[in-house]
C-alpha cells in the first residue's frame, strides 16, 4: 500500500514566528486518520523566523529526531548539553523519564526543519542528546540511516544516532533520472517518506517536495527522482 498525502493537506498552524505543517495530529489539529503510522507519532514541518523559537518545555517517553533542512538550530536542554545543528545535520532527544529542552533559532534566517517523534520501545530510561553532521555527499544514491535503534541493524553502529525504539531515520540524495531502493527486515513495517526537496516517483506513486507517503505491506520500494531530490524516510515498526 502506497497512500500520497499531499502536502496542502496537512494540518497546519501560523504563528508568525512559526509556520507549522503537521503530517499528524498534533496541537490544535486533529484527524483520527492521521494519528500515527506504526511507531511513528509526529511529523512537523517547522519554519521558524530569524531570532525566534521554542522556549525551555518538557517532555517524556518520546524518541525526537530533528533533521535541519536550512539555517540552523540551537539546542539547550536540563541536562547541560547545548549544540547547533546546521542544515542537512540531525540531532536526537530521548526524553526518558523527563527532560526540559529550548530550541532556537538564532540565525539571521528563517530555520526550516522536520521534527520527528518515534514512540519508544519502554517507558522510562534515562534521558539523553546526541548530535552528528552527516553531509549530503556521503549518502548520494543510497538511504543512509542517520538515526538508529532498529533490531539487527548492524549500520545503527557506524555513525548512526540511538534512538531507543525499532526504528529507523534514514536520508538519500538522488539526481534526476535516478533511483534509490529501500528494503525493509519485512513488509510489516510502516515506511513514512517526504522529499524535503524535489520531485520523486515511489513505485507508480509521485510525491512534490514535502508530501508525505504512507507505505506498508511492500517487500521494497523504489524512488525515482524526477528532480534532483533530498530524500527522508523513517522505517518503523
Amino acid at each position: 500500500m502506497i497512500e500520497l498525502r499531499p502536502f496542502a493537506s496537512l494540518g497546519a498552524a501560523d504563528h508568525g514566528w512559526l509556520d507549522a505543517h503537521h503530517h499528524f495530529s498534533f496541537a490544535g489539529y486533529h484527524d483520527p486518520a492521521r494519528v500515527h503510522w506504526g511507531a511513528l507519532r509526529v511529523w512537523n514541518d517547522d519554519t521558524i523566523a530569524p531570532k525566534s523559537g521554542f522556549p525551555a518545555h518538557p517532555h517524556s517517553d518520546m524518541e525526537i529526531v530533528t533533521y535541519v533542512r536550512t539555517g540552523a538550530i540551537t539546542h539547550r536542554d536540563s541536562m547541560g548539553n547545548e549544540g547547533r545543528t546546521e542544515a542537512g545535520d540531525v540531532q536526537v532527544m530521548s526524553a526518558g523519564t523527563g527532560v526540559r529542552h529550548s530550541e532556537y533559532n538564532l540565525e539571521d534566517e528563517a530555520t526550516t526543519l522536520f521534527q520527528i517523534w518515534i514512540i519508544p520501545d519502554e517507558r522510562g530510561g534515562e534521558p539523553g542528546w546526541g548530535a552528528r553532521k552527516f553531509p549530503k555527499g556521503d549518502r548520494s544514491g543510497v538511504f543512509v540511516p542517520l538515526a538508529s535503534g532498529a533490531a539487527n541493524d548492524d549500520r545503527a553502529q557506524d555513525g548512526a544516532l540511538p534512538i531507543r525504539a525499532d526504528a529507523r531515520v534514514l536520508g538519500a540524495t538522488v539526481k534526476a533520472g535516478e533511483s534509490v531502493t529501500y528494503t525493509p527486515r519485512n513488509a510489516d513495517r510502516h515506511l513514512y517518506l517526504v522529499p524535503a526537496t524535489g520531485k520523486v516517483r515511489v513505485d507508480d506513486v509521485e510525491a512534490n517536495a514535502r508530501d508525505g507517503v504512507a507505505i506498508t505491506a511492500l517487500d521494497k520500494i523504489t524512488v525515482t527522482a524526477l528532480e534532483d531530490s533530498e530524500l527522508v524516510l523513517v522505517d518503523a515498526a
